[in-house]
């Protein structure tokens, strides 16, 4: 267990081993859920997207519109490692 010491101005410092086992890079966030028998829940908070948020992630940034024919051979030259 990691004990973790509140200062004057009630302001906890993570340890290095706490974010990297929660997954938290400086600059990222913390969400807490509070529960009612006085714990508390900490895990990194993780934009939530949805699947309309990705279709379309792309559209009118080009012109050109691909064939499946040229989307199959581009697929195959990446697993080829080719350009």
């Amino acid at each position: 267990m990691t004990t973790l010491t509140v200062t004057a101005r009630g302001q906890v410092t993570f340890r290095k081993e706490v974010l990297k086992h929660l997954g938290i890079r400086p600059g990222e966030q913390i969400e807490l859920d509070l529960l009612p028998d006085g714990r508390g829940v900490i895990r990194a908070a993780r934009p939530a997207g949805s699947i309309g948020d990705f279709i379309g992630l792309l559209s009118g940034r080009t012109v050109k519109v691909a064939t499946l024919e040229e989307i199959d051979a581009a697929a195959a030259k990446g697993w080829a490692n080719e350009e």
